[in-house]
């Protein structure tokens, strides 16, 4: 008991330990541009209103889905970088299917879920299947594939898609208004609603912690993560791992754009969200692939990058300061996880040794 309350502390002690330095790291860099210190973190700080909150939310959830996707690979040392590619056109085959509206209201949206993590499945599959067969690295792979994919959804929208009057921006058709999900009502004092999908990172997190700890496909994922070698040994197959880590990672990636899309915009276009797959990267991280982790950590990154809107207003500061608050806090948590883990070393290994001289202390006294 006293070392799962050990280990507990230690695991909070190292995103603990990174925001404390990434505020010590921002506060100096303030002073040095002759920013108001006080003024700014009082805006940051600041309880936001209802209607940020609810931005917020959804913002969160969204980057939420997109850490459990990168996660996936992490758990197997695979560093999937294609999850903004992946994302992309997931997202915009299900707007094409969705609008289409082949099946009616709720069916019309399980389908476009389906397709959405097929898709992603498939695309994320190429560098799997490359990384297998002819050991490519899956962080070029996915890098030319994000590439790739964004040129195929441009040509998509040009050929398929429809361009409102007055305008140049294409998007695919609107789905019917029984396919729109009106939200969840979670958040009082304002009209603007958390997306219904937010039940929907609530299952990926759930699925996720089951899977890995509590199933022998997760067991072998984390275990040819820690040590290939030993993974073979014991007779998993880890190219066959690798390949279906990459496409779980694809079909989770697949589910990043619907909570927004069904939940707000309605059709693919111009409103699609950039970057989301990378900031899901420094969530993971942040979380340490931790479902519970996950979940606080993009809550902080959403919360960040809404309080970032008042700071030009309140305190005369440009917003890009959130960026350095972002860039420092993954710095420090890469930097807080080593040295946790080499205190946890330590404190394992001085706990062993004890454990190993009591016994020869004990016979020392008889004799």
């Amino acid at each position: 008991m006293t070392l799962n309350l050990r280990r507990l502390g230690l695991t909070l002690a190292a995103p603990a330990l990174a925001i404390v330095v990434a505020f010590i790291i921002t506060s100096l860099v303030l002073v040095a541009v002759g920013d108001p210190v006080g003024l700014v973190w009082q805006t940051l700080l600041t309880e936001p209103r209802p209607r940020t909150m609810v931005n917020i939310v959804n913002s969160a959830v969204t980057y939420y889905i997109a850490a459990v996707a990168v996660a996936i690979g992490f758990k197997m040392k695979l560093f999937n970088i294609g999850v903004d590619g992946q994302y992309r056109i997931a997202t915009f085959a299900a707007a094409l299917v969705a609008g289409h509206a082949w099946l009616p209201g709720p069916l019309n949206v399980i389908l476009a879920l389906l397709v959405a993590m097929a898709v992603g499945a498939v695309w994320a599959g190429i560098a799997g299947w490359l990384k297998v067969t002819r050991g490519v690295s899956e962080v070029i792979s996915t890098i030319m594939l994000n590439t790739i994919s964004a040129g195929l959804v441009a040509w998509g929208l040009r050929s398929w898609g429809s361009r409102a009057e007055g305008s140049n921006a294409r998007s695919t058709t609107e789905i019917p208004e029984s396919s729109q999900l009106d939200g969840l009502a979670l958040v009082p004092d304002t009209p603007v609603r958390v997306y219904t999908l937010l039940l929907l990172a609530v299952v990926v997190g759930l699925a996720y912690w089951f899977v890995i700890n509590k199933t022998r496909f997760g067991f072998d994922l984390r275990a040819t993560g820690e040590s290939e070698t030993a993974a073979v040994a014991s007779g998993v197959k880890v190219k066959r791992m690798v390949l279906i880590a990459m496409l779980a990672s694809g079909a989770v990636a697949g589910l990043i754009g619907m909570p927004a899309f069904f939940g707000l915009d309605h059709a693919y276009g111009a409103n699609f969200q950039d970057g989301v797959g990378f900031v899901g990267i420094g969530v993971a991280l942040l979380g340490r692939n931790h479902p519970v982790g996950i979940a606080f950590a993009a809550l902080l990154w959403s919360w960040l990058e809404k309080a970032s809107d008042g700071l030009q207003l309140q305190a005369d500061v440009s917003p890009a300061l959130v960026y350095i608050i972002q860039g420092t806090i993954l710095l420090a948590v890469v930097v807080a996880y080593e040295v946790v883990r080499r205190i946890e070393q330590r404190m394992e290994q001085r706990q062993v040794a004890a454990e190993l001289d009591a016994p020869a202390a004990t016979e020392g006294a008889s004799a």
